[in-house]
């Protein structure tokens, strides 16, 4: 339970001390002794410490009923300081444990058999079962209390972690964009460059055309850089207005890896249909780093790259002839490239293969599946 501020529990000793004070008169016509001032100083100096119940509950009980038990002994109508203690005895058991509050609650009950006693009643079985059932009903009461307020917190810890989990899962999925986008453009870049120095004193023509890829390959990255860094500034629609790559990019894409001196076949098959954004996003990466890794890893091999529309999936293959190839260990190694894939795989319910091909040369290969489940899972992705 949290504490309440100081005000409000003013205000709840403030009312109770009213209602005890407006009983008072009522002790007379009840056949008990009437309150004189004494009395009303001790109904005040029962109430008043309820201001602090909440900052020292067992401390402020032991209190109220110690004060209570000098009324009671005084001979005074014990109802009219009773709303006190209830509310101590309450506070406890919504606060401390419940091996610390049944003892107050027994307390309570012992000082009300012991009122009984001094007012000589001929009614014990009734001051017996309200001993027994008013302090019952109070400490239950507290104890549910501090059980919604125990899951009350744990609730608030389980939300905290899971925006913890969501925050990490989304800095890893920014990881993995910021590294194809920054992989794949740079590769080209970096070839590009080669190229340019190489025959920069040989051919003008060729160095101008390495030094326009690298420009708009340069300002491609760029854009993508600033869509992302505008989804994290920002949650409107006017940054997310800006879509994500998808599979109407591929040709481009293919053109940039042709530039780098890497041929790149591009095949579409089945009849094209809009994808969940999510879905062509994970296509396109794969595709991107796929090729990414022909460019870097096998200099001078052909690319085939594989689009199929299929009813209920879509399939997607990248494939090379090994021309040139670098030893397998940096192909099949556990780069980053490679389980993005698997996790962007795994992430739309798909399934992806990668490894070397019989023939010679290296091999990528997805399936997503493009139910309306995948779709919704895409969406949410994306943005």
């Amino acid at each position: 339970m949290r504490s309440r501020p100081l005000v409000v529990d003013t205000l709840i000793a403030a009312a109770l001390t009213a209602v005890a004070l407006l009983l008072g008169p009522e002790a007379a016509r009840q056949g008990q002794h009437p309150l004189d001032p004494v009395a009303y100083v001790l109904v005040l100096l029962t109430h008043l410490p309820l201001v602090f119940r909440v900052r020292a509950p067992v401390t402020v009980c032991l209190l109220v009923h110690g004060i209570w038990l000098v009324y009671i002994t005084a001979g005074y109508w014990p109802v009219v300081c009773s709303f006190g203690p209830m509310l101590a005895v309450y506070t406890v058991a919504s606060l401390r444990p419940a091996r610390t509050s049944v003892p107050y609650a027994v307390l309570m009950g012992a000082v009300w058999v012991y009122a009984g006693a001094v007012d000589g009643t001929d009614s014990w079985p009734s001051v017996l079962g309200q001993a027994v059932v008013y302090p019952a009903v109070l400490w239950r009461f507290g104890v549910l209390a501090h059980r919604s307020a125990d899951l009350a917190r744990q609730l608030r810890r389980e939300q905290a972690e899971r925006a913890r989990r969501e925050v990490a899962e989304e800095r890893s999925r920014i990881a993995r964009e910021l590294h194809d986008v920054v992989a794949h453009h740079m590769s080209v870049i970096s070839v590009q460059t080669g190229l340019a120095r190489f025959v920069f004193d040989t051919d003008r023509r060729t160095v101008r055309t390495a030094l326009d890829t690298i420009d708009a390959v340069g300002k491609e990255a760029l854009e993508e850089l600033r869509r992302m860094l505008m989804v994290l500034r920002t949650t409107d629609d006017a940054a997310l207005a800006d879509p994500m790559p998808g599979l109407a990019r591929l040709d481009d894409m293919a053109d940039r890896i042709r530039s780098g001196g890497v041929p790149v076949t591009l095949t579409v098959e089945g009849t094209r249909r809009p994808l969940a954004p999510g879905v062509e996003l994970c296509v396109y990466r794969v595709v991107q780093e796929a090729l990414t890794n022909v460019l870097k890893h096998a200099p001078g091999a052909r690319a085939e790259v594989l689009l199929r529309y299929e009813p209920h999936q879509v399939t997607v293959s990248v494939t090379d002839n090994g021309e040139g190839v670098i030893p397998d260990r940096v192909r099949t190694g556990g780069g980053h490239g490679l389980i993005g894939m698997r996790e962007r795989a795994k992430l739309y319910g798909g399934q992806i293969s990668t490894g070397p091909r019989d023939q010679g040369g290296y091999a990528v290969r997805l399936t997503l599946p493009t139910t309306a489940r995948a779709t919704v899972q895409g969406d949410d992705t994306a943005t």
